[in-house]
This record gives structure tokens, sequence and C-alpha cells, in this order.
């Protein structure tokens, strides 16, 4: 096995609706939120993390390739052992590409493969700095505070209010995707998994509280050939 090329994809990620991916940190603050989102330590600007956008992209990789129903036993994410137990031909194919593109888990053993090593790596996103000299001088705020509450049907009453930090619709990131090229099936695997499952991402929603309108996004990508071939992509 060897390293033929590194493959990178760039460009910007443009929110087109508020998101929310949360920073774990369930302590309640006075006059602050429920459910704040996650931050840069040093510049508290916000971010979407690498592990957020790989761990979507997969999930709807596995969901659009039929994979799931076999990945009950391991939580939903294909595996190597579920890998091996799959008896249809077309969906080992689809497990390995998967498992060869975004990695297994770390606990289990892969003595018994030769898928080598992950091939795609995400880098978190920061806000692109184009953006953020925008939003400095029109004093835009990097986050928003919305009002959340649950309707009781029976009173006609809003009930349990909450307050979900979000990153305003419009906010731009950059992203970093690269992507190892082993073989000829894994320049295939770049087009035909990888560049597919950002295309269902943008179809979907990255982050929390997706079904209620939060996390809709666009992929603007810097090589102009990709994006020619991305916005021609049909998953299905």
């Amino acid at each position: 096995m060897k390293l033929i090329s590194i493959k990178e994809l760039k460009g910007k990620i443009i929110l087109k609706s508020g998101l929310h991916i949360g920073s774990g940190n369930m302590e309640m603050q006075i006059g602050g939120t429920d459910s704040p989102v996650i931050k840069h330590p040093h510049t508290f600007e916000p971010y979407i993390p690498g592990s957020s956008l790989k761990g979507k992209v997969r999930s709807l990789l596995e969901m659009a390739s039929g994979l799931v129903p076999f990945a009950a036993g391991s939580g939903g994410l294909v595996t190597v052992k579920v890998w091996k137990s799959l008896e249809d031909e077309n969906l080992k194919k689809k497990a390995e590409a998967i498992l060869k593109i975004f990695g297994s888990s770390g606990s289990e053993s892969e003595e018994d493969t030769d898928f080598g090593p992950t091939r795609a790596s995400f880098a978190d996103c920061y806000l692109n700095g184009d953006w953020k000299k925008k939003a400095q001088s029109n004093r835009w705020q990097l986050t928003e505070v919305k009002s959340e509450n649950v309707i009781n049907r029976i009173k006609g009453t809003a009930e349990h209010p909450r307050f979900i930090e979000r990153v305003p619709e419009g906010t731009e990131f950059d992203f970093l995707i690269t992507y190892k090229v082993l073989n000829e099936t894994d320049e295939v695997f770049f087009n035909k998994y990888l560049l597919t499952g950002l295309k269902l991402l943008e179809l979907d929603a990255i982050g929390g509280s997706g079904s209620r309108g939060y996390g809709r996004i666009k992929f603007e990508f810097k090589d102009t050939a990709i994006q020619k071939s991305f916005e021609s992509l049909t998953p299905f």
C-alpha cells in the first residue's frame, strides 16, 4: 500500500438557518442560556467541530446505503464486525467504502482487513476571515438567543420556556477536508461517497434541532470544477 496523493476539499460553509452545536456545558449561569453553542476557548468565537461534520456525513451515507438495520447491535455505526457479518456483496462493498473513508472504532481490531488508514480527515471549521471583518464593521453578533417553549394542546398555552443559543443564519465558516489516495478505488470513493455525503448534508442539517429548521447549510468549494461536479450530484 502506497500513498499516491492527498486531495483537498476547501471552501466555505454558509449557514442557511441558525446553527446549534452544543458545548456540553450544562451549568446554568445567571442571565445565560439553557444550551450554549461550542466556542473556541481562546477567541470565544463559535466554530463547527470537524468531528460534527464527519459524524453527520458518515451517518447520512450509512442511512443512504441501507446499512443501518445491519448495524443495530453497534449503535447504528457500521463497524468491521458489521462488515464481516454482511452476506450481500453489494452492501459489503458499501460498508467497506465507508470504513476506508471514515475509519472504524478505535477499540476494534483490523488485523483481518487490508483497509489501511482512514482516508478522510475533517478539520475544525472556523469563521471565514472576510466574513468576520464584515461582521465586525457592521457590529453583528456572532451568536443569538432563541426562545422556545412547549405548547400544551389541551390548555392552548405555552409552557416550559427555554433559551437556545445559535449561530445566526448567514454566518460563514472555512472548511478543509483532506483525503488520502492509496489506490485507484480511492479515487472512485472520493466522488461516489465523500462528495455525495456532503451533498446529503446540504439536503439535511447539522447540529441539534434539525427537525425544527436549525442547521441548514450550503457548501461553496474553491475549486470550480469540484463545485460544478457537486452541484450536479443527485444522491437518490
